[in-house]
This record gives C-alpha cells, structure tokens and sequence, in this order.
C-alpha cells in the first residue's frame, strides 16, 4: 500500500479508527521514509565531498580558473555537494552516483591535442566514491595516471565510463580491466594504436556498449584474441568509426554474436560487401559502413541474412549499377537506407525501393540515378526524409505523389534536371515538414506558390527555393511566407524576384540565421527592422537593386553575424562604423557599389576574426595601408578599383594567413613591401595598373599568381629558385631590362607567362622547352632578336603566343604544329579564373532522424575568385579576354619582325586556332593551301610582306573568317570567289597587290590576267625578284658605270653638246629657284592676310 492511499484510508469515522491501527502503522513508515529522502538530498557523505574538492583543488594547482568552472564546489559544511553542479547523488543514500566531469580544463580542439598539455590524472581520487555509476572524464587531455592501475578497479559498481576526447593509449585500456561491472566504455577520439584490444577488455563480461571510434586501431588480431571476444556475450554495440581498419575486423566481429549496432564507417574496408563471418551476425538491426571503399553493385542478397534490419548507411563508397528491382521485398524490415555519394545508376532504380513500405529515411543523394520519379514512391507512407538530391533525374514532380507522402519532415530534390511546374501547395498539409530544398541546374523547372484557396499546415525550419523560376509569371516573392514564424534558413537566390526587400520576412522569423535573396531584383532602400534576430549569421541580398545606405546600427542589430553580403547592389555612403562591433564577423563584401569615403578605423579593431574582406569597385579613398590598421587575420582581402592612396610600408600583417590580396587599379605607390616575403600562405597577389616603382624581388614569385603589370617596376627580372609552383606571371608594361632569367623556365606548373611591353632583350633561351604546362605565351613590344628556337615547338599545350613586335630573324619554325593553339584537353587547367577557397557550412537542422544526418547548407564567398584577363591583338585590334572565353581562345602573333623564308604549309595543321597574324614580315613565297584547314580561324593577317602567287581558293571554306588581310604583298590572280565570307571583304583586304583582279577591286580581269598554274615540284616558279640579290647588285653596278663612262666621254669629244648641257643646267637650276622663291611669298602673304582677317 501507498504513502497516498494510506492517508486516504483515514478518512473514516471514530467508529472504525480501532480497525485501521495498521493503516496507521504504514503512515508513519511512510514519513520515516520520506524524511530519509529529504535528509538524503539535502546531504552527501563527508569522504565523497572531500575528494570533490580535492579534484577541484588539483585543477588549481595546475593553473586552471577552478572557481569560474565549480563555482559552488566550496569547503563549507553547510553546502552539500549533491546540489553541486555537475553532481548528482542517490537520493536514498546521499552516495554520489554520476561525476560529469567534461573539459574541467577548457581546452578548445586544437590545444588539447598539444604534448605540453598531457594531463596525468591521480585516479585514486575517485576512491571514495563506492556507489559511482556514471564517470565522464571526456576531453581532459588525460594521457596517464598517476598512481597506481589496481586502485581503478575499487569503482565495482561503475557502470558507464566517457574517456572520449583524450590521449589515452593502448596500455591504459589494460589499467581498466578491473573494472568488471562496466556496460558502457566510451574511448573514442584517443590514441588507440594497433590491433584490437581484445585481451584489455576481457573482463569486462557484462560490456554493452564499446565506442572506440576515431582512432588509429587497424583491426589486426591475435589467435588468442578470438578466444577473449567470445568472453563478451552481451556486447551490442560496437562503434569503431574513423580509424584505419581493414577487412581483417571480419574475421572478429563473427565472435561477437549479440551485436545489434555496428559502426565501421569511415575506415579501409575494400573490395565487395564483406566476408561471410558477419552473416553469423543474425541480431544485427544497424550496419554503417559510410566512407569506405566498398564497391560493385548492392549487395542485397548478403543483407538479406540480416532479417532485422532496420538502418543500413552504404553512403560514400564506390558501389556502383542499378538498385535491383527485388530490393524492396528482400529488405522490407528497413526504416533508414542511405547510399549517398556512390555510382548508382539506371533510369527505373528507384522503383525498385517501392516495396520498403515501413522505410521513414531515404538518402540517395550524390549519384547518377536517371529517369523520373515514380509514382509508386507514394507507397512508403512513413516516410519522413527524401534526399535525391545531385542526380540527373528528369521530368516532373508528380504533386498527387507529392501529396501522398504526408509523413514528410525533410525534402531536397535540388541539383537534378527536373522539368515542367510544380505547385507547392501539394505539400500545404504536410503538418510535420520542416525542411524543403529545391535547387535546380537548368531553367525549365518552375515552382508555383500562389495557388488560390491554400493556407500551410507546416510551419518550416528550412527553406531552399534557388534557381527554380519561382513564380516565374509574376515574379512575386511567396505570400505563404507570410505565415512561418519559425523560419531558420531561407534562400531564395537566383529566381529574378521583384518587389520591395522583404524586410518582414526577418521581422517575422526571430530564429532565422541564413538569409540568401542573392541574384534577384528586390528593390528599394536596404532595411532591416530593428527586432531582427538576433542569433543572424549569414546575410547575402548581392545581386540586387537596392539603394540607399546601410542602416549605422546595423551592428547592434546582428551582434552575431558571420557573414554580410551586400554587393552589387547601387548601396551608397560610408561603411557605418557599428560593423566593428561585430566581433564574430568573418565576411564583409560592399564589392561593386557606390560607397565612398575612408574605411572606419574600428573596423578592424572591433573585428578581430574577420577572414574576408572585399571592398573593391567602390569609390573609397585615403591611405588604408596604415599603421593603424591591424590586417593580421584576413585570409582574403580585395580592394581594387577604388582610389586608395599611399604605399604598404607601414601594414600590419602579423600572421601568414592571407591567400589573396589584390589591390590592383589603384593610386598606390612606393616600393613592392619586403614583408611580402612573410606571407607563406599567399597564393594570388594582385597590384596591377598603380604607381610602384623600384627593382622587384624573388618574393612575389613564390606565389600561385602575381600580377604587377602596369606599373613602373624597373632593373633586371630576379632569377629566382622558389618559383617551382608558380601558375601565372604577369609583369607586362612596366621597365624591366635584361633577358628572360633562366629561374622563370624550371616551373612545370607555369600556365601563362606575360612579359609584354616591357625593355627586355636577347634571344629566348633555350630552356624554355621545359615550361611542358605553359599555356600563354606573350612577349610582345620588347627587343627580343635572333631566331624563334624550335624549343617553343615542346610546348605543346600553348594556345596563345604573342611574338610581335620584336626583332626576330630567320623563318618560321616547321614544327609549330606540335602546339594544341585552342585544341582543349580534358588534362588542361582552366586559366580563366584563380581562387582561393573560403567555403562555409552552416548547420541547422537537427531534427529526428535515423541516419543521424543534420542539415548543412554549404555556401561559397565567390569573392575569393580572381578573374584572369589577358590582352591579345585580333581582328586588328587589342582585345581583353577573360571569364571562359579565355579558356577557348587561341592565337598565334608573330607580326612585326623581320622574319623571312616561306610560310610552312604545316600551319594549317592548327585546325584549332582562332587568329593568326604574320604581317609586316619578309615572308615570301605563296599562302599555302592547306591553310583551308584552319576551319576554326576568325582572323588572318599576312599583309606587308613579299607573298606571290594567288590566293588559294580553299580559303573560302574559312566560315568563322571574319578579318582577312593580304594587302601589300606582290600577289597576283584573280581573287577568290565572293561567297560565304570572303563576300564580306572589301578593297582594304587586297590593297597593294597590283596584279591582283576581280570584286571587290576596281580591276577586272581578262583572260590574259588568269593566272597561271600553280606550279609543281618539278617546275619551281620564280620572280625577278627572287633572283640572287649579289648577282642582281653586280648587274645593276656594272650597267650604271658603262652608262656614266658613256655620257661623259659624248660631252668630252663634243663641245657643242657639253654647252648645250650647261646652258640648260643653269636654266634649270634658275627656274627652281624662281619657283621656290615665288611660292613661299604667296603662300606668306597668303597667310598673313588670313590673320589679318580672323583679328
């Protein structure tokens, strides 16, 4: 009988009082009991509290702030140590029952794993406690003990010990092994080496739960080992996640028969699903084997010895094929499948799942699963998350098959090639959703929201609408968003959505922490209300049209802040000065604005973990690069195209962590700063189009990518060894002098190399032939001379070289059509673009679910991306190319220099190429034909040179040809047919060849004009000028004095001749001077009437 039923048992008249003498009895035991009770939790044993205080006393004397963590942790007797936080004792014997007693030493990840830091525990401490169930020492950096091992073992009646999280290894499991009534032991995240540990835990008979996850164990075992396994009847769970097992754990886990949890993901298991000891493993209801190398196809048959189980994680692997069709009915017991991120293909694989009608979690994402989705999924009416997301499925989604699954918490069928209109009020009575992703990769799927006559059931966490047309027709942001109040994540990016800036939207959410409405065309002023959530993380509104200024106490509005996007936008003013308060800031990007002014001081005082920051294409001025400024933690920083002034002399850059720094197209000046030199981790340097001056180092070229063009450098390139990973130089137009330093030419990662418009001089060395990844070549406008080595032909990935504009001789190397010059191939790397990567993932969604799977949503700062641009003459006039069209253009310039010889018919060959440009030369010869292979050409330029003969006919099947130039040369025939585009040609393209005929020139063609054949090997055709310029000299000189010697002899015998002469010499010279004379007095007096009159 009850406490409560005995004082209702009282209840009765005088009369029965005598017969209810035990009723009474029982009362008073009750309230014996129940002030045991309260005198049990109001004390604790005087032994227990002595060695909590001993334990606190021991965290002093090591250094550690004690007090602040165990504040009532105090020597007085009045305070009972079971009220004590991190404490809880048995309320009926005031023993001490559980000790949590996690990171007493507030260690962050990465100072824990330090040596200096090993903690050496007196474990006898925990003697007293004689009734202690739960320890949790986790994260301590505990890496011994001090006393000793026996005096672990007085803990009998120690149920459950957590030593995660700390630096243990192999021989202190063996110090545990008195602990015989353990049924959990959690070691994961130690340093756990070696073989499985059989013989150290073989005591511990009444083990359950075994984590040993997250260490460096390889699985191995001895033969006496297998015998100590089978000591461990109970044992059901076993995590031995992250470590470096291979399939040798097999051959163990076949002992252990009670198994029901298995966790191996994240280790070395190879080849097909394992061996056929696990098979003995009947009770298994959970298997994950995440993150292996696991491949072929599913093996669904293996499984099926499995009959009850429910969770089965295969994702990350290499298994590959079509999801057997019989999967459904073989597995039926399943509740959770994931089989993320392998190669599963087939268009109808997804059918095959139908018949799992209990499954609640479906995780196929990250494959190449084709086809639709079909209509039978609607069968698994427990289903709470569907993630098929990144896959190459097609066509609609079905909304009456959307509608039937209305169990669904989590949704995401983003990244796919879905098509046609989805209406989003199918899922309106979803009451239990929380997360909705739809994020498409092509422009033919569209969301509708603005159904009439439907109001939501589901209040979401997490909504993903990106690149999916949403409400294509009227543009219109969601009105049922009018309604979520709970709202965490939302994106809404890259839909064209117009209308004022929803400023409501963060009114209405106080728990919203990501905001994307990036690429839109919201309008208006930039206004955020003033009860904003406060827990706001990531706000990105680029790409819009909003105006006005920032709000100045935007800072006290987001204390929390990671991330503030707001460029692109027509946003004006100064930077407030409160976004130094944000002390977690990570992110700033005002980039492509109107903003003006200097940059706040407290910017970067206030934000000491600010990583990015990208102020460029603004109107911001002023010395940035001051002592005043403390830039130590920046990994990005972007200030181009503003008009800062001063030099970097005096910036503060104490730490190595910058990647990319540009500040090209500025006003600053001075001298390239030695402390360059520090930045070890800098990839891109950008100071392109300012005013820096001086001789330049070997520092910069340390780097992925330096950019110094446009500047007013000087001296001689520095020949530097530490360029080895170097993939861009450009230094074009600056005031360098010498030759190409031989330090320059012994990188294989190079890809362009930009000297352009520079003094440099000498031939190209030989030692260029190693630049095997070169792919821009430019030494254009400077004074190189000699002849173009055959080298360059080694190079065979180029497919931009600029040579003009030099003083090279000789011919033209044969062998240039060994170059690619725009042939792609699948090795090349993209030279469009260079980044350095700043990614951030932000979870939030941390629902119920099997696969213990929390949502992330993975954005990157594409700031940290540096457009290469490249400036190349074509079509006759300078051009910049950059973004994709870099990676496809392809030229080949070797325009002014003396070069000679004939053009090789191998050129044609460069079937490829899209400009090519030999003019102001001394080619002779006749335009090869093959050139009619040049199907890819858009401009050809052979002008002011010595070429003969006609011009080829074959050219006419140039149909990209938009720019073709043979003027001045000695060509002859009739032009070629005025067809596809040589019919877009005019007089400018022949001029200068007067033996040239037809349209588009004023001279028609007669039959004496044909041409002749072409000639033959065997009948070279030659000119008068190609004759031997010695014989031709000797010829004319040997004419020229027979015709002198013969005029002066007639006048020495003739005297009436030599007067004549005279006589008209003198008036011949009197006429000039007449002539010249009457000439300059008219046109002065000409000219002096004309100012007269202007006066």
């Amino acid at each position: 009988m009850s406490c409560g039923h005995a004082y209702e048992s009282l209840s009765l008249s005088p009369m029965e009082l005598p017969f209810n003498f035990t009723k009474c009895l029982v009362l008073c035991l009750c309230l014996v009991i129940l002030q045991i009770q309260i005198k049990g939790q109001r004390g604790c044993h005087e032994p227990e509290r002595m060695a909590l205080l001993e334990f606190k006393a021991l965290l002093k004397s090591d250094g550690y702030d004690a007090d602040h963590l165990l504040p009532t942790w105090i020597d007085d007797p009045r305070s009972q140590c079971c009220s004590w936080e991190r404490v809880a004792c048995n309320h009926s014997t005031g023993h001490v029952t559980r000790l949590s007693l996690s990171n007493t030493r507030q260690f962050d990840g990465l100072s824990m794993l330090d040596e200096e830091n090993v903690w050496l525990l007196n474990m006898s401490l925990f003697n007293p406690f004689k009734q202690l169930r739960v320890l949790n020492l986790s994260f301590n950096g505990i890496g011994d003990w001090t006393d000793d091992n026996e005096e672990v073992s007085t803990l009998e009646e120690l149920e459950t010990l957590d030593l995660r999280g700390n630096m243990l290894s192999n021989r202190m499991i063996s110090s545990l092994s008195g602990l015989a009534s353990l049924t959990n032991l959690i070691l994961a995240r130690n340093q756990l080496k070696g073989s499985f540990p059989a013989r150290e835990i073989i005591r511990m008979t009444k083990l359950e739960r075994l984590d040993m996850s997250s260490n460096s164990l390889d699985g191995s075992i001895s033969k006496q080992g297998f015998l100590y396994l089978s000591k461990l009847p109970k044992l059901k769970y076993l995590n031995l996640r992250s470590n470096l097992i291979g399939n040798k754990i097999t051959k163990i886990l076949g002992k252990l028969s009670s198994l029901s949890y298995l966790d191996l993901s994240y280790n070395k298991l190879e080849g097909s699903f394992l061996s056929h000891e696990l098979l003995n493993l009947s009770k298994l209801e959970v298997i994950i084997l995440q993150g292996n190398l696991l491949n072929g196809t599913l093996p669904v048959r293996e499984l099926m010895a499995f009959p009850n189980l429910q969770i089965l994680d295969l994702g990350v692997n290499n298994f590959n094929g079509a999801i057997p069709p019989y999967m459904g009915a073989s597995l039926s017991s399943l509740k959770a499948l994931s089989v993320v991120r392998n190669k599963l293909t087939g268009p109808s694989s997804i059918q095959g799942l139908c018949g799992l009608e209990r499954l609640e979690e479906l995780d196929l994402s990250e494959n190449r699963l084709e086809g639709k989705l079909p209509q039978c999924l609607q069968n698994l009416s427990s289903l709470r998350l569907l993630d098929l997301s990144d896959n190459m499925l097609v066509g609609r989604v079905s909304s009456s098959l959307m509608a039937a699954l209305s169990s669904l918490e989590y949704i995401n069928l983003g990244y796919n090639q879905l098509e046609g209109l989805f209406s989003f009020s199918s899922i309106g009575n979803h009451s239990k959703l929380e997360v909705v992703q739809f994020v498409n990769n092509n422009d033919k799927f569209e969301i509708v929201t603005e159904d009439s006559g439907w109001t939501p059931r589901f209040q979401l966490k997490v909504l993903v609408l990106s690149n999916c047309n949403l409400n294509k027709i009227t543009n219109a942001i969601p009105s049922f968003l009018l309604t979520q109040k709970q709202l965490r994540v939302l994106s809404l990016s890259h839909n064209k959505l117009k209308g004022r800036f929803p400023g409501w939207l963060v009114a209405n959410n106080t728990k919203l922490e990501f905001l994307s409405l990036r690429n839109n065309s919201f309008s208006g002023q930039f206004y955020l209300p003033i009860n904003s959530s406060m827990n706001s993380t990531w706000i990105d509104v680029s790409d819009n049209q909003l105006e006005g200024q920032i709000q100045e106490n935007v800072g006290k509005l987001f204390p929390n802040l990671l991330c503030l996007n707001v460029s692109r936008n027509a946003l004006e003013g100064k930077i407030p000065t409160s976004i130094g308060d944000i002390r977690k800031l990570e992110a700033l990007d005002l980039s492509s604005n109107n903003f003006f002014g200097e940059v706040p001081k407290g910017l970067f005082a206030g934000c000491t973990d600010l990583q990015f920051l990208k102020l460029s294409q603004n109107g911001f001025e002023g010395e940035f690069f001051s002592s005043q400024y403390n830039l130590s933690g920046l990994r990005v920083l972007r200030l181009n195209d503003n008009r800062f002034t001063g030099s970097l002399s005096n910036v503060k850059f104490n730490s190595n962590s910058l990647t990319l720094f540009d500040i090209s197209n500025n006003l600053l000046s001075g001298k390239i700063p030695s402390w360059i030199s520090n930045m070890t981790n800098l990839s891109i340097l950008n100071m392109r189009n300012n005013s820096f001056e001086g001789d330049t180092q070997c520092a910069p070229f340390s780097f992925r990518y330096v950019d110094l063009s446009h500047n007013s450098l000087s001296g001689t390139l520095p020949s530097c060894s530490n360029i080895q990973d170097i993939e861009q130089i450009h230094l074009q137009d600056n005031n360098f002098t010498g030759g190409v330093p031989t330090g320059f030419l012994n990188s294989s990662t190079l890809l362009v190399l930009n000297l352009r418009e520079n003094k440099l001089a000498g031939s190209i060395p030989n030692l260029i032939g190693m630049l095997s990844s070169l792919r821009v070549l430019l030494l254009r406008g400077n004074a190189f001379s000699g002849v173009i080595p055959k080298q360059l032909c080694q190079l065979k990935s180029v497919s931009m070289m600029d040579l003009s504009v030099n003083q090279f001789s000789g011919p033209i190397p044969l062998c240039f059509d060994n170059i690619t010059f725009g042939k792609m191939e699948p090795h090349l790397m993209s030279i469009s673009e260079k980044s350095t990567h700043l990614d951030y993932s932000i979870g939030n969604y941390k629902g119920r679910n099997l696969l213990k799977r929390d949502f992330f949503i993975e954005e990157t700062t594409d700031g940290s991306i540096l457009q290469v641009e490249i400036e190349f003459v074509t079509k006759n006039r300078p051009s910049s190319y950059k973004g994709d069209i870099l990676n496809y253009m392809s030229g080949l310039d070797l325009s002014c220099n003396n070069l000679d010889g004939e053009i090789p018919r191998a050129l044609g060959n460069l079937s490829w190429i899209r400009a090519l440009n030999l003019s102001h030369n001394q080619l002779t010869g006749s335009i090869p034909t093959t050139f009619g292979k040049l199907t890819e050409i858009e401009s050809l330029d052979l002008s002011y040179n010595r070429l003969s003969g006609e011009i080829p006919s074959e050219l006419t099947l140039l149909y990209s040809l938009a720019v073709f130039s043979v003027s001045y040369n000695n060509l002859s025939g009739k032009l070629p047919e005025r067809k596809a585009q040589f019919g877009t040609f005019d007089n400018s393209s022949y001029e200068g060849n007067i033996f040239l005929c037809g349209l588009p020139l004023e001279r028609v063609c007669n039959p004496g004009d044909e041409s002749p054949p072409t000639p033959t090997s065997s009948m070279p055709r030659e000119k008068w000028y190609e004759n031997e310029v010695t014989v031709f000299l000797g010829s004319f000189i040997a004419s020229f004095i027979i015709f002198f010697l013969g005029v002066i002899t007639v006048l020495y015998v003739n005297p009436y001749w030599r007067r004549r002469v005279f006589w008209h010499g003198e008036e011949l010279i009197f006429s000039c001077y007449f002539c010249v004379k009457d000439f300059i007095f008219f046109r002065l007096r000409d000219l002096v009437s004309r100012l007269c009159h202007w006066q």
